[in-house]
């Protein structure tokens, strides 16, 4: 991959690892916890930057992208060992981040300065620097690539960039603090959480209208796949509750307990458990879906958000 020429190589002497495991971002602590997911328990617990949010696999399922949002750069991690293997300095602000479907662009929204910018993912050398007021969040893409979608959660809106003339196309009233964004399977319906409310605001971004509202629970807030291809999670994280839905027929068909103030979530592999950061408690929690009972909770960093299993049920 060439943008791994970029950047200041940063490898640790760190023990190898079994590949099933559970990265975990402690955004308060500024530090990654690396938890094996067979025996439930913290491996190890390193400095990474300031304020790491939000995390993602590179499109060949490499590496792990660490966004650092307060450090202004991101990290490069071994998707399987955890280990540190390069850091991209100067991408301002990355609160949230994601490739475009075709691969041409590489998305950050930047929370704290009211824009979107987007990278050119071959070097991430900045291609152009978008304003949006306010506070843009969370992302998802058209599945033709031709409009990457943003959640703006202090002004209550949701916003279209058009990634061919690199301008907002649109913007929609929707509920109060807009968070987490997800495509429903078909690609007809945006799906978002309302951080501020109590229910998924579905939207026909093609239409731009609003088109139901999903009850769920307080502080609806972001989403996960199952991968079934037809369900996802959903965290509420004042209730402290975890919603699936139903993406075909747009409704909540099952609900969990979910201790702490649950955040991001990633599904197992085989699909029987749920692991989600417990933002308030400073713990990761796995939910047994079956038996719908949190089974195991976990003892990580300040803040933990965003987490990512090494060994996980298709993103679908």
């Amino acid at each position: 991959m060439r943008y791994f020429c970029y950047g200041l190589l940063a490898a640790l002497s760190l023990p190898s690892l079994s590949a099933k495991l559970a990265i975990v971002l402690n955004s308060g602590d500024e530090t990654v916890s690396v938890i094996d997911t067979t025996t439930y328990k913290e491996a190890r617990r390193f400095a990474i930057g300031k304020e790491p949010h939000h995390l993602m696999a590179t499109p060949d399922d490499n590496f792990l992208i660490v966004a650092n949002a307060a450090s202004n750069d991101l990290v490069f991690l071994d998707r399987t060992t955890g280990e540190v293997k390069n850091r991209v300095k100067n991408i301002s602000d990355p609160y949230q981040i994601a490739y475009s479907p075709d691969r041409k662009y590489f998305v950050s929204a930047s929370l704290r300065l009211d824009r979107v910018d987007l990278y050119d993912p071959a070097n991430f050398s900045v291609l152009k620097r978008i304003p949006l007021p306010k506070a843009p969040s969370h992302l998802a893409f058209s599945p033709d690539s031709k409009l990457v979608f943003v959640t703006l959660q202090d002004t209550h809106e949701l916003a279209a960039i058009d990634l061919g003339s690199r301008t907002v196309a649109w913007k929609l009233s929707i509920g109060k603090q807009p968070a987490g964004i997800l495509l429903t399977p078909d690609g007809k319906y945006l799906l978002i959480g309302i951080l501020g409310e109590n229910f998924v605001d579905v939207v026909d971004w093609r239409t731009r209208t609003r088109v139901k509202k999903i009850v769920t629970g307080k502080g609806a807030h972001n989403f996960v796949p199952f991968g079934d291809g037809r369900h996802a999670f959903l965290s509420n994280r004042a209730e402290n509750t975890i919603s699936k839905i139903d993406m075909q027929t747009l409704s909540v068909v099952d609900s969990y307990p979910a201790p702490g103030g649950p955040d991001c979530m990633d599904v197992s592999a085989d699909r029987k458990q749920l692991w989600m950061t417990s933002r308030w408690a400073r713990k990761v929690s796995v939910l047994d879906l079956e038996s719908k009972k949190i089974v195991k909770q976990i003892p990580v960093g300040r803040s933990p958000h965003g987490i990512y299993l090494s060994q996980h049920a298709p993103r679908k």
